[in-house]
């Protein structure tokens, strides 16, 4: 671990916007049930996620807050989360990531998860939410909706989602659903209405392009900054179509209007990057390939990221889900392999201390504060009790 040095300890002290994330879990989990929480994939006969990256990066630096030593054996850590109970475990663990504010996607959960009160009761920061439009969609289908009213009737659905308390942005999961290779039109109301005709005779989830293509359009009308998860992500994502360059045409066509989130992006980050450094309102954070990389290697996805990327323009997040250890672990490795990246530029005089200490507040926290406006501007409680972080 490298010494204390101001750019280090400005991290360590920073308190963090984590702009994506989901909840965490609700309920004490069996050995397999934690090991499922850890992958993006599966447990597989012996292929244990406690023997990847980010399973050792849990037994190394998670371990600890559960008064375990480091590198603990993956049963005897999973048996003390257990001994503790899930609300202690959460506590800890979402304290130790030093998060100021919390935007939650509250749109995917296949198991119970903290709502974002709990989550901000268990955290002690403030909890904005995400609104996952895909999620709206689908129920207004469930509801029951005549073909040539889907349209109308998913805008006033999503219009009166934005407007609960605590909504700051929206977010799409087009890659999971279409990949990004769509014509970057607007549909026309004749090309919506045959295409929800023919979703909501077939059922089953939003996959079609063409409402996908007016589900995007009309994230664009609501106004709120726009999240899109790209690249990186479970078996369901196909990857070559996650790339977030094939929305290069629709970016031309949006420019000027709302802020587009590219979310995760590896492997991806140098052409979100690029995308970044040539369109106005694009931004990017390499949130779930930190806890999966690691703090071995966080520092050179960060670094690869910010070979081109302005500095206004990345921002934090862990997109943990379920345990609340990627809360912590996302934070961590942030912190760490930022504060490298920036302690190697100064000591080699290409940055400045004081550019140093910008960059680091900038991307840790301001650029969210300014992307999501006064909501997560505003000043949150006190913390409680967080434990000093190293850094």
């Amino acid at each position: 671990m490298a010494s204390a040095d101001p750019v280090h300890e400005a991290l360590a002290a920073l308190e963090l916007v984590d702009h994506h994330c989901h909840g965490a879990t609700v309920a004490d989990l069996s050995f397999d049930g934690f090991e499922s929480l850890l992958t993006e994939g599966e447990a597989w006969p012996g292929v244990s996620p406690f023997d990847t990256p980010v399973g050792i990066a849990v037994r190394r630096h998670c371990a600890p807050l559960l008064d375990l030593p480091r590198h603990a054996p993956p049963d005897v850590y999973v048996a003390r989360r257990a001994e503790l109970g899930w609300r202690e475990v959460n506590r800890r663990f979402l304290t130790a990531a030093g998060v100021g504010a919390y935007c939650v996607d509250t749109g995917y959960s296949p198991q119970p998860l903290t709502s974002p009160a709990e989550l901000a009761q268990a955290s002690g920061a403030a909890v904005y939410e995400v609104v996952r439009l895909e999620r709206i969609a689908e129920e207004v289908a469930a509801r029951g909706v005549e073909a040539g009213e889907y349209a109308a009737a998913f805008r006033a659905a999503a219009e009166e989602a934005v407007r609960r308390p605590g909504v700051v942005a929206v977010k799409s999961v087009a890659a999971y659903r279409t990949g990004f290779a769509l014509d970057p039109e607007r549909p026309s109301d004749a090309e919506v209405t045959v295409a929800a005709r023919r979703w909501l005779t077939a059922g089953g989830r939003l996959a079609d392009p063409v409402l996908v293509r007016q589900l995007l359009w009309t994230a664009v009308d609501l106004g709120l900054p726009l999240q899109l998860h790209t690249g990186f992500g479970d078996a369901d994502v196909r990857l070559h179509r996650a790339d977030p360059a094939l929305l290069t045409d629709w970016l031309h066509r949006i420019a000027g209007t709302v802020p587009v989130l590219l979310l995760h992006c590896w492997p991806y980050h140098r052409q979100a990057a690029y995308l970044a450094a040539v369109f106005e309102r694009v931004y990017l954070d390499v949130g779930l390939a930190l806890h999966h990389t690691g703090p071995a290697r966080a520092g050179a996805v960060l670094a690869e990221a910010l070979e081109i990327t302005p500095f206004r323009k990345l921002l934090y997040s862990s997109d943990a889900y379920g345990v609340a250890e990627f809360h912590h672990l996302g934070a961590l490795c942030f912190r760490q392999g930022l504060a490298e990246l920036l302690r190697r530029r100064v000591e080699a005089d290409e940055l400045s201390l004081s550019d140093a200490l910008r960059i680091a507040s900038w991307t840790g926290r301001d650029n969210a504060r300014r992307l999501y406006g006064p909501p997560v501007s505003e000043p949150v409680r006190a913390p409680r009790g967080r434990p000093t972080r190293k850094v």
